[in-house]
């Protein structure tokens, strides 16, 4: 469908009333508002939820770089553009020069010291084979031979440098000029020819103070000339081997013998086929002697000063230019000498890079001994001993410049926070700008002085091999920590200090505008004509020009080279040179803030001083407070908190005085707060490492002790608590907790364990009857509870089949005991002389009769460990005892188990069917089983919490037609035994019990109510099943009360007869009725606790009832089921027509 066009009718009318305009700009305005509203918005949100203090992404992290420095897209050509076609060279060649030292310098700076300082590094004398010397000096020939072309470049720089200069200052008044250089000093040019001498001279003393490089060097050329000796054992044409060795030995000469820096300044500057004449140049060697001097007064003004900033660097290059200017024109002041010596009090060393120090007067002694000839000896040791004395001095001042330094620190953070906070007002930009620039100026300046107390003190430290104190290494360490402090500082404001770098430098160009502005007036103002007055309006022009722009490094260069043509003919008032200069200074400090300041807080030079860190980290673990301050501490602070969780779970031991207001207390939890320290190329969290070992420590010792799994649980809990650590559950098989003995162990050996254990009734306990070791094993109901858990309740079922198989054999064991005619001629003798005389004894077994039978029984036979045929009976009746208690014990840890298992489920009498509500969500096959298995599980252990298995009456039912029939009815004599058989139980029960507390406790225990059990099993099981109303009969015996009533009558005869000899006071005697009185109690409460212990165990085979009540009470259930399920079919029946 083609689009319509509109008529001429409906355009606008083309003449502009403004309107439009207007409008666009309401819109404008309205939309920034929008923007500066939501923006705020926005960050305010940010700053709800972020938790650092400024506007700036991590400092460990630094996902983004922000790179300040401005990039000079323009060549120098371009930039160096005025109509003095003669001056536009001369600056570009020393521009062109001053770039290419820049160069040089940057790359031996990032490439050759580096190289050369790690050489060896990282391998130790014992790690090294015979031979990786050798191959390790082989791979490093290739960064040698770099090393020599770069040393090589150095040197034709410094010859063209040296050239270029000779030719503007010539001294032969004939010959034509290249620019009128009366009162012009290009003194960046000596800077910088001083900063490429000082390069070569930290490549000598780099290699110098490399002992390992040298001695593999020397293993490398003896392993040389091996193979020059049979050069085909090794696969190497010898023809080339000689070039190979001759490229050695010019590698050795160049850079090993410590000639780099020599080399360079004996090189023959005077070009031999009449080019530029340099060492007969009197013009040239005054310039060059002029242009050091000017030099050197600016910087021994500033060195050791406050406000210096690289003063210590020129000074090297200073030695460097003043020992070429002795070797090109071998002149030489011995004053300017003298002064450059005695900065060696001021400054006595300097730290060339890392570890590399350099001492100015062995330097200049050494390269100009003819000028040292001249001083005498005693200033020349004086500087010496004034560097020892300096070394004294700092050591003693380093806690002072700590504290000096930290409130110094501290209050230029706080300075600049709030200057960077602050907004800026329009109307005090300029005031505003100058206040940020001093204020990142002075941060420079103390990052460079604390960089240099610890480089220097460490280095001298190092080099005079003296040792350091503990105090001074700790002073040295907090330096280090401001130093990171203030480069953190301008980290974390990196936002807005780069957006005010920008406009510093802006600011800092306009008031150098300003000044040269006022200069050039003055040049055209003044209409005198001359050459050199073009030469010095062309370099003003040039530096404005060049202001003009960025500030990059370049055009800082540019104006510099300019301004030195521009200053002459006092073009400048001294009251505008020394404020221009200043700005400039500043200037090159702001342009480069960011860089410069990363220089100066480097700490890369502490590598070599790592025997240092353990102290300082010691001081730091020890001031837990300060834990800010840790960076590298992991493997104390885990002994150390697990140490602390020790003593704290193990309180109730004291093992050691935990009293905080004795032996204090560090609060440990302050390392958790730290963020993660990025380590290299590795990130360390000091509370996921930590929690980390604890987990790992506590589940290897949970797994080879599983009895301590509760106290590192409860170790666990306290770290979290405590230290707020999170850690992670053992998740060990539930087997191993709590386990004790396992079920299925019990199970195959339960004929030894019902020997080896006794059972204690009212705490349903087993304890071990004896045992090696210093505990006895117990097992309780959630041991067993446990071990149903680890392999399911069917192994319930099988136990119990497992106690009915050894029932069988305990019970045929039983039966002949009681058969035996020695027993049962006894027994049938007791029974009826009971029913002789229970009417005259008040229905009561006379006591005496049990203990005759007792005596009797002893006289049967005894066997060797001194036991009788009844304490074997009584033993075997505790073995059935036990096995009953086992059983009992079985049941409760089911229901333990489903209780524990089923305590997830809401409401036990209001279960979801879940089968059914998937059924109504229509959800697939899968899930529908799914549904199905767990509403049968949840079934399951409903009804297994709800009742549990009545093993004591299926083994009650199962023994009970056995022991009913006629072949075995001298059973039927078990009641009369029942009174001499708990005589000997409670004898043998006090026995046990004396011996706990004798030396020798072998027998000793202090329950068995196996045996109670088993008197109701054998009432129950044995009289139930059997002879059905043995309970009354035994009842009938009412032994209980005879014991009883025998026991007090003793104590009462005791206690009547105490009174008696009181009177006469003899002493011993009273003493034996009280021991007598007190056997008696003890025996009175054994037979006690024996009657309650029974009575406890009557209950769980019901023996109030008898057996033919019992089949009654059968008979009873079974007539009103039937009657129950006839009137169920009746309803059902007269339900069916109501249906229809």
């Amino acid at each position: 469908m083609a689009v319509e066009t509109l008529s001429p009718d409906w355009e606008f009318d083309r003449v502009d009333d403004g309107s439009q305009k207007i409008h666009a700009e309401v819109q404008l305005k309205n939309y920034g508002k929008f923007l500066e509203e939501y923006t705020s918005q926005l960050r305010r949100i940010e700053d709800a939820l972020d938790d650092s203090i400024g506007d700036v992404w991590d400092f460990n992290l630094d996902p983004i770089a922000l790179k300040l420095l401005p990039y000079e897209q323009s060549s120098l050509l371009e930039l160096i553009k005025t109509e003095n076609k003669v001056l536009n060279k001369v600056i570009t060649v020393y521009a062109a020069l001053c770039c290419e030292i820049k160069k040089l310098k940057y790359e031996a700076e990032t490439k050759f010291y580096n190289g050369l300082l790690f050489y060896g590094e990282g391998a130790t004398n014992a790690s090294m084979v015979e031979g990786d010397c050798q191959i390790q000096m082989g791979r490093f020939i290739s960064f040698l031979q770099e090393l020599s072309c770069f040393v090589t470049r150095c040197y034709e720089v410094v010859m063209n440098v040296v050239h270029q200069l000779a030719a503007l200052y010539i001294s032969n008044k004939i010959a034509p000029k290249i620019i009128e250089t009366t009162g012009v000093h290009f003194q960046t040019m000596y800077e910088h020819l001083g900063e490429l001498l000082t390069v070569l001279l930290t490549l000598d003393e780099i290699i110098d103070n490399h002992i390992t490089l040298k001695d593999h060097w020397t293993m490398y050329k003896r392993l040389l000339k091996s193979v020059h000796h049979n050069p085909s054992k090794f696969g190497i044409q010898e023809e080339k081997l000689k070039p190979f060795e001759k490229f050695l030995l010019k590698l050795e000469g160049q850079l090993l013998d410590g000639m780099i820096f020599q080399a360079c300044i004996e090189q023959q500057f005077d070009s031999l086929n009449g080019g530029v004449s340099v060492s007969k140049n009197s013009t040239f060697a005054e310039e060059f002697a002029h242009s050091i001097r000017s030099i050197f007064a600016n910087v021994e003004a500033k060195l050791g000063e406050p406000s210096e900033i690289d003063q210590r660097d020129k000074y090297v290059g200073i030695c460097g230019l003043f020992v070429l200017h002795f070797q090109i024109f071998r002149t030489i002041d011995k004053k300017f000498y003298k002064s450059l010596l005695d900065i060696c009090k001021k400054v006595p060393a300097i730290t060339l890079t890392a570890n590399i120090i350099w001492f100015p007067d062995s330097f200049l002694i050494q390269k100009i001994p003819a000028a040292a000839k001249l001083l005498d000896r005693k200033s020349l040791q004086a500087i010496k001993i004034h560097r020892d004395t300096f070394l004294q001095q700092k050591a003693q001042s380093l806690t002072k410049d700590v504290q000096s330094y930290y409130v110094f620190v501290s209050s230029w953070m706080m300075k600049m926070e709030s200057i960077l906070s602050k907004e800026q007002r329009m109307d005090k930009f300029a005031e505003d700008l100058t206040n940020r620039c001093n204020v990142f100026i002075q941060g420079f300046l103390y990052a460079y002085s604390i960089s240099t107390i610890i480089k220097t003190t460490m280095n001298l430290y190092m080099s005079m091999q003296k040792p350091m104190t503990k105090t001074s290494v700790k002073a040295l360490c907090r330096l280090v920590e401001l130093l990171k402090a203030i480069e953190h500082m301008f980290y974390r404001r990196s936002m807005v200090v780069a957006d005010s770098v920008s406009h510093i430098t802006q600011h800092l160009q306009h008031q150098a505008l300003h000044s040269i502005s006022v200069a050039k007036k003055r040049v055209i103002s003044d209409k005198k004509y001359s050459e050199q007055r073009l030469d010095v309006l062309s370099a003003l022009v040039l530096a404005e020009n060049t202001l003009n722009g960025p500030s990059t490094k370049q055009r800082r260069l540019i104006v510099s080279l300019a301004l030195s043509v521009g200053t002459q003919m006092k073009t400048f008032k001294d009251e505008e040179l020394f404020p221009l200069q200043v700005v400039m200074k500043k200037l090159d400090l702001i342009s480069e803030l960011r860089e410069r300041v990363q220089t100066q807080c480097d700490c890369c030079f502490l590598y070599w001083h790592r025997a240092v860190f353990p102290i300082y980290l010691d001081d730091v673990y020890e001031n837990a407070v300060d834990a800010a301050r840790l960076h590298h501490l992991l493997d104390k602070l885990c002994k150390e908190i697990e140490k602390d969780l020790r003593l704290s779970v193990h309180t109730h031991l004291k093992l050691d005085d935990r009293n905080p207001f004795k032996v204090g207390m560090k609060d440990l939890a302050l390392f958790f707060s730290l963020n993660p320290i990025r380590f290299f190329n590795r990130f360390i969290d000091i509370r996921a490492y930590v929690t980390h070992y604890l987990d790992k420590t506590f589940y290897n010792l949970t797994t080879v002790a599983l009895h301590d799994w509760a106290t590192y649980s409860e170790m666990r809990n306290l770290a979290t608590q405590r230290y707020g650590l999170v850690m992670t559950e053992a998740h060990l098989p539930s087997q191993t907790l709590e386990q004790g003995l396992d079920v299925l162990e019990i199970m195959r050996n339960i004929h030894i364990f019902v020997s080896r254990y006794l059972y204690n009734l009212n705490n349903q306990i087993f304890i071990e009857r004896t045992s090696n070791n210093k505990h006895l094993n117990t097992i309780n109901i959630r041991h067993i509870a446990n071990s149903i858990r680890t392999h399911g309740t069917g192994i319930m079922n099988t136990t119990v089949n497992f106690t009915y198989q050894f029932l069988k054999k305990k019970f045929y064991i039983f039966s002949q005991f009681m058969y035996d005619e020695h027993i049962k001629s006894r027994l049938i003798k007791d029974i009826r002389f009971f029913r002789e005389i229970k009417d005259q004894n008040d229905h009561k077994y006379p006591f005496d009769r049990a203990e005759k039978f007792n005596r009797g029984i002893r006289k049967l036979g005894i066997t060797p460990e001194g036991q009788s045929y009844l304490d074997q009976f009584r033993q075997l009746i505790s073995q059935i005892g036990n096995a009953m208690g086992y059983v009992r014990m079985i049941r409760s840890g089911g229901l333990h188990c489903s209780s524990n298992a089923i305590r997830f489920v809401p409401d036990l009498e209001d279960i979801v069917n879940f089968e059914e509500l998937v059924k109504e969500e229509g959800l697939a096959e899968e899930t529908l089983k799914a549904a199905r298995h767990l509403d049968s599980v949840l079934s399951d252990h409903t009804r297994n919490s709800a009742e549990g298995t009545e093993y004591f009456k299926m083994l009650v039912d199962v023994f009970a037609p056995e022991f009913r029939r006629p072949k075995n009815i001298h059973l039927r004599n078990f009641y009369i035994i029942v009174p001499p058989l708990t005589l000997n139980f409670v004898e043998h029960s006090i026995s046990c019990k004396e011996k706990l507390n004798k030396k020798n406790k072998i027998g000793a225990a202090f329950t068995d109510d196996g045996f109670a059990m088993v008197l109701l099993m054998a009432a129950g099981v044995a009289y139930i099943l059997k002879l059905l109303d043995q309970y009354r009969e035994f009842d009938s015996l009412h032994w209980f009360q005879s014991v009883r009533e025998k026991y007090l009558k003793e104590i009462r005869a005791v206690a009547k007869q105490q009174n008696v000899q009181s009177a006469s006071q003899d002493e011993k005697l009273l003493q034996t009725m009280n021991l007598t009185q007190k056997r008696l109690d003890v025996y009175l409460q054994e037979f006690e606790l024996l009657y309650f212990s029974l009575s406890s165990a009557r209950i769980f085979f019901r023996a109030d009832k008898t057996a033919a009540e019992e089949n009654q009470e059968k008979k009873e259930k079974e007539e009103e089921t039937k009657t129950s399920n006839g009137d169920l079919s009746d309803s059902a029946v007269s339900a069916d027509p109501v249906v229809k």
